[in-house]
């Protein structure tokens, strides 16, 4: 399954007692990670939230922050008086050393978590609406992964195109290439030796041609291509088992080129690395 780890969603929903938004948003890694700001309402729900997207986020760093904007009702709320003595005190000392430069904003202290809290609100049905505008949210930023996953898996379906057309490009030259070779090596022997033991050169020949010959690199490579087309239809996320196969695919374009003793192969397998390693950045972001 193709899906990308770039991914962007924003759930948000108007309730009696206030708005709820979430916002998530997530980018390529190599594991899992999830980052959550929540508003204090919300903490102690903190572990079911991330066992919701880790539900449905395989792989890729997550950042999410749930927004809540409460409805204030008249003589609902309450201020703890001690955390507000604590909080003016504390200030009060940094406003001595800090002389003149320093002013103490009333608004400001009542902005500090805590201090300011709704004695009517029951904490229960905000963390349940929660719980269901995040799975909302889930669902939209799955869809836009999934989209940028079609795209990834048809960027990386040219590719596929293309190492196959260099593949066969190499492999109708094979037949030339071999004969060439061979006529240019009997060339530079009969104007060194006269008299040429024919069997023993027949041997080296074969030993030389089998040192030279890159249908196995072919073979391997057209079977890497098939293996990465068919992690497209597959159901679970393909990113490390592409990332295992863009390595392979590497190892035999680099083969090919060392073995290569014609100037077209040698293109051909460049062209190849090249291919490879648009793929692999591609994979990179692939969950």
């Amino acid at each position: 399954m193709i899906r990308s780890m770039t991914g962007f969603a924003r759930g948000e929903r108007q309730y009696p007692w206030g708005l709820l938004a979430w916002e998530l948003k997530t980018v390529n890694h190599r594991y899992l990670e999830i980052g959550c700001r929540l508003p204090e309402e919300f903490r102690a729900a903190e572990a079911e939230f991330r066992q919701t997207i880790a539900g449905s986020v395989r792989r890729g760093k997550v950042e999410c922050s749930l927004h809540f904007r409460p409805a204030v009702v008249a003589g609902s709320l309450e201020v703890d008086a001690d955390l507000l003595a604590s909080l003016a005190q504390r200030a009060q000392q940094i406003a001595a050393q800090a002389g003149a430069a320093a002013r103490i904003d009333v608004m400001d202290l009542l902005r500090w978590p805590g201090v300011v809290r709704d004695a009517g609100r029951d904490a229960a049905p905000l963390i349940t609406a929660a719980h269901s505008l995040l799975s909302e949210a889930l669902a939209g930023l799955a869809r836009f992964r999934d989209s940028e996953g079609a795209r990834l898996q048809q960027a990386l379906e040219q590719r596929c195109a293309g190492l196959i057309d260099f593949a066969a490009l190499v492999a109708d030259r094979l037949p030339e290439v071999r004969a060439r070779m061979r006529a240019k090596l009997l060339e530079r022997i009969s104007q060194l030796v006269s008299d040429v033991d024919h069997e023993r050169l027949e041997q080296e020949l074969a030993m030389l041609a089998q040192r030279l010959d890159v249908d196995e690199e072919i073979h391997r490579l057209r079977g890497h291509v098939a293996e990465v087309r068919k992690t497209f239809d597959g159901q679970e996320p393909a990113g490390r088992r592409l990332d295992f196969l863009m390595q392979e695919l590497n190892r035999e374009a680099n083969t090919l080129s060392s073995k290569s003793q014609d100037i077209e192969t040698t293109r051909a397998a460049v062209d190849m690395k090249v291919l490879i390693e648009q793929m692999r950045e591609q994979v990179q972001n692939i969950e």
